[in-house]
């Protein structure tokens, strides 16, 4: 089978064990490949086995130029409950960043939370973007 359409987005990181454990608990994300280059970079990539796409996390020394909000990956969680979770956990930990917020249809509720190289990461429930890209698009 082929690739085709968006499969990845790369990310720089300094400490791939941590990255590893922030995208497991706050994303639902796995390593389903992982690999050291030529040069000794350590590369890893992780899923969350919904569809055919990854986040390529790339260690290197510094990280320049994280995902800021409102640059910034989104992950959809199956209930408030599981958002308000989280929400607390990070707060626990130091990585809330914004949120949670009830934003209304069509954003949801949202809440952005900072991993260990300041890349945001937004977990949300009620944006159903699977129904507004499985429908013809709407005019204004």
């Amino acid at each position: 089978m082929s690739d085709v359409g968006l499969t990845h987005i790369a990310l720089p990181v300094t400490s791939m064990e941590e990255s590893l454990t922030f995208y497991a608990t706050y994303a639902h994300m796995q390593v389903v490949h992982r690999r050291t280059d030529p040069d000794g970079t350590a590369v890893v990539w992780l899923s969350d086995r919904t569809r055919p796409f990854v986040i390529v996390l790339i260690q290197l020394p510094r990280v320049d130029s994280p995902l800021l909000p409102f640059a910034h990956l989104g992950v959809g969680c199956e209930t408030r409950e599981e958002v308000d979770r989280l929400c607390e956990q990070a707060q626990r930990e130091g990585c809330l960043r914004l949120g949670p917020t009830d934003s209304g249809y069509p954003i949801g509720y949202w809440a952005f939370l900072s991993d260990p190289d300041g890349h945001t990461l937004e977990i949300s429930h009620g944006q159903e973007v699977a129904l507004a890209v499985a429908k013809p698009e709407q005019g204004e």
